[in-house]
């Protein structure tokens, strides 16, 4: 099993719109790719010194080239919308892990 790990740091100041905005939008556009087989949504419990807020969104697929072509297919658009509705409000942190 392959998990595509995206791990975000939001301002507090938008973080209940764009809670909103990634279960109502983002994360069900990129399930309706059909590369992904399931997803999880997870706040991180630890302080950050900047006054953000982390989450970590994992979506779990068969293969390594499901990742890769979702990526060459569908996420430039989708990160667009995620760049153009929340600017400068947030830092991403993307990661590919293998189940062993």
């Amino acid at each position: 099993m392959i998990l595509y790990n995206v791990t975000v740091n939001i301002d507090q100041t938008v973080e209940k719109e764009w809670i909103k905005w990634m279960k109502e939008e983002h994360i069900p556009d990129v399930m309706a790719t059909g590369f992904f087989h399931d997803h999880k949504f997870f706040r991180l419990l630890h302080e950050t010194e900047d006054g953000g807020v982390n989450y970590s969104v994992q979506y779990f697929t068969d293969t390594l080239q499901k990742v890769q072509e979702y990526q060459e297919k569908h996420s430039k658009i989708l990160q667009d919308k995620f760049r153009q509705r929340f600017q400068d409000r947030y830092a991403v942190f993307r990661s590919l892990l293998e189940q062993v």
